[in-house]
Formats: structure tokens, C-alpha cells, sequence
């Protein structure tokens, strides 16, 4: 992974971009900085009024791990495509929704039956119908918190799978679409024939790790274990990164 602000970096920018790509970005994190408490998250106006001159070119999709009614009055733009809850939710997909939606009745009933031992712990819960997150960013000492969301997890319904964040586990049904889907999804629906993704935690390296060589992967943080191909080296940049974009797509 190298950084996206070197000659390398900016060569393959400008390479992508003169490919028609479909311009895809996470929320949380890349587009809006972390927050200690996420209904604070929003996107900047200059960075909303980038991502709008970008969308009248390219289609421009929001891949989040919110739910798609949570993340559009954060955005400040109207983009060509939002999915939601790490590519389960997809309100213009072929997604088997319905059975997706199924799958969580048995988290729901355990969630019941324990909220207040979690709560105890600091552990917040976040239902997004698509999806379930436990949140522990503001737990009081967040081993504990970690160590009550193991516990809970414990026996987990074999149609759900769990993966990890920043201070989040996130728990889906087993066969739910990733972010990797969903970005050739898009590609299939938008008739792109590249793709830039953008993101910056673990659950955007089902994009990173299955990109197609002529597409640009970016992390926002370096990491060593990242399968993306570039990085930048902090959130701010997002901003200076968009104006590039649009400064290859005005000669055309």
C-alpha cells in the first residue's frame, strides 16, 4: 500500500479517472470524520458540494454500514446510488431483502433477553433492520465491553455472521451481500468500466481485497494489513482528494 500522494499515486488517479469510473465512498470515517457519538456524523458542506459537482459526471454511491434512511440527511448531496449496513441493504437491488430481514429475528429475541446486562456495560445497540451493531466506543472501560459482546455472541444462529470495526461487531444474516457485492453491483447497474472506492475500516476490505486491477482502492490511514492499494494519510484529505477528481474530469 503506498500513498496516494506520491507521482505513483497520482499517475494511477489520473489513469481511473480517465476510465468513466464509478466513484464510490464509505461515510463514517471518509467521508464524515469519526465522532464520539454517531448521530453528530455529517459530511462537510465543501465536501458535499464536491461529491454534487462530481455526481453530474460520474455516478457517485455512498457504501455504508448505516442504514440508507440514517446516512442520506448526513450527506448534503443527492448521489446516484446509497447502500446500506455494509451492502445488505440495497433498495434498487435484486438482494434477497425479505430473507435478509428474516435472519435477524433470533438476534432480536437474544438482544431482548439481554439488553440490560449489555447496557450495563456500556454496550450500545443499534438495530438497522439490515443489520445489528453493538457499539462500545463509550463504554466506560471497553474490555469489559468487549468481553459482554463475546458472551453474547456465544451460540450465534448459524445463518448470521459477525465482523469487527472501530469499537463496533456489527452481526448480519451469513448470505448478506458485502461491500465488494455492492460495488459490482453498481458497476453491472451503471455500465462503469472502472471503479474508485474509498474507505477506511475493516469492513471495506471486502472491497480492497477483491478489486480488479484497473480500479483504485484507497484507505484512509495507512495499514499495514490493508489490501488497498493506496492511502491517505488522515480523513482531512478527502477534501483535496475530490478537487483532484474533478480537476481530471474539466478538461472533458
Amino acid at each position: 500500500m503506498k500513498n496516494l500522494y506520491t507521482p505513483d499515486g497520482e499517475r494511477a488517479l489520473a489513469a481511473v479517472m480517465r476510465l468513466d469510473p464509478l466513484l464510490a465512498f464509505d461515510f463514517d470515517g471518509t467521508l464524515a470524520p469519526i465522532v464520539k457519538r454517531p448521530d453528530d456524523a455529517k459530511v462537510s458542506s465543501a465536501v458535499a458540494s464536491r461529491l454534487a459537482r462530481l455526481a453530474q459526471h460520474r455516478p457517485v454511491a455512498i457504501i455504508t454500514g448505516r442504514s440508507v434512511a440514517d446516512v442520506m440527511p448526513r450527506l448534503g448531496f443527492e448521489p446516484s446510488h446509497v447502500i446500506g449496513s455494509h451492502g445488505a441493504e440495497d433498495p434498487h437491488g435484486d438482494s434477497k431483502k425479505h430473507s435478509l430481514i428474516e435472519a435477524m429475528t433470533s438476534l432480536r429475541s437474544r438482544l431482548s433477553a439481554k439488553a440490560r446486562e449489555l447496557l450495563a456495560d456500556g454496550v450500545v445497540v443499534e438495530d438497522k433492520e439490515h443489520s445489528v451493531a453493538l457499539h462500545y466506543r463509550l463504554a466506560p472501560d471497553r474490555d469489559s465491553a468487549m468481553a459482554r459482546i463475546s458472551e453474547f455472541l456465544q451460540g450465534l444462529d448459524p445463518s448470521l455472521r459477525t465482523f469487527g470495526g472501530k469499537f463496533v461487531v456489527n452481526v448480519v444474516a451469513a448470505d448478506a451481500p458485502d461491500k465488494g457485492d455492492a460495488v459490482r453491483s453498481l458497476l453491472r447497474r451503471s455500465g462503469s468500466a472502472s471503479a474508485v472506492f474509498i474507505g477506511d475500516d475493516v469492513n471495506d476490505e471486502a472491497v480492497f481485497a477483491t478489486a480488479e486491477p484497473h480500479w483504485l482502492t484507497v484507505r484512509i490511514g495507512e495499514d499495514a494489513h490493508s489490501r488497498a492499494m493506496y492511502f491517505l494519510d488522515k480523513h482531512s484529505q478527502i477534501a483535496s482528494l475530490l478537487r483532484k477528481m474533478l480537476a481530471l474530469l474539466s478538461p472533458r
